[in-house]
């Protein structure tokens, strides 16, 4: 009897999850606007992997052969440069999709992927997708749409190099990690502090002296966690211009 309870109280948590899984898919910006036959179809050819922190999805040069929804954890996307140095390109999380573009065109990964925490991933072969594509054209304006999200963000990320401070980009950073619109608010960095410089464009000891910097703006980090006493008064101080910005630090 007790088997029998225990069996039933499984299969129900595996059907919980699986539909937590399929929730979150389907709000990812890949699949979201798809009529829910095909997301149906595209899951059911899809298959479902954990990584443990470090462990490799893919690496630059080899062919893509699906795209992947970040289901649980974080991702990131970096380059070897010329000098042996790791690029950060961005970093991925619940719900993010990547690699469509590339995956389509069976054309070869320009970034490896890595696990950055314990992550769960969902694999759609491109086979399946271009099948979707030949029955609903319509699907290729949302593969369009999601390739530019994507390449919107890395113009973003340029602006914020040229246009703000390393204090301005940590605290866009801290605030896109927010939950709240205003008052104050604890944020837990996801990731380590060193992948956060290279998510920013800038050296560890940069991100550390950028943290000491909004201190003056209500921002305190106890390690590995970021207490804003105000959020609106942390976004003003974001989209304030960078030689104010710097001003305002003095």
């Amino acid at each position: 009897m007790e088997t029998t309870i225990e069996c039933a109280m499984e299969l129900r948590e595996q059907c919980m999850l699986s539909e937590r899984r399929k929730q979150i898919a389907q709000n990812s910006l890949l699949l979201k606007s798809l009529p829910e036959k095909y997301v149906d179809m595209l899951l059911s050819m899809s298959s479902w992997r954990t990584y443990e922190k470090g462990e490799t999805l893919f690496f630059q040069g080899e062919t893509a052969s699906a795209i992947h929804i970040v289901i649980d954890g974080w991702v990131k996307l970096y380059r070897i440069t010329p000098n042996g140095g790791e690029a950060i390109v961005h970093v991925f999380t619940k719900g993010e999709s990547f690699g469509e573009a590339v995956a389509i065109q069976k054309k070869e990964y320009p970034v490896s992927a890595e696990a950055v925490t314990a992550c769960e991933v969902v694999r759609i072969p491109s086979s399946a997708l271009l099948n979707v594509i030949r029955e609903e054209p319509e699907v290729a304006v949302t593969i369009l749409a999601s390739t530019f999200n994507h390449l919107h963000f890395l113009v973003s990320q340029l602006e914020q190099l040229k246009a703000q401070t390393g204090p301005q980009r940590v605290a866009e950073f801290l605030l896109d990690l927010c939950c709240a619109e205003h008052g104050t608010h604890m944020v837990t960095l996801p990731y380590d502090k060193v992948l956060i410089a290279g998510r920013l464009g800038m050296k560890p000891e940069s991100l550390s002296r950028s943290f000491a910097r909004l201190r003056p703006v209500g921002v305190q980090i106890k390690k590995n966690s970021a207490i804003i006493e105000d959020i609106e008064r942390l976004r003003s101080f974001a989209e304030t211009d960078h030689v104010e910005a710097w001003s305002s630090m003095k």
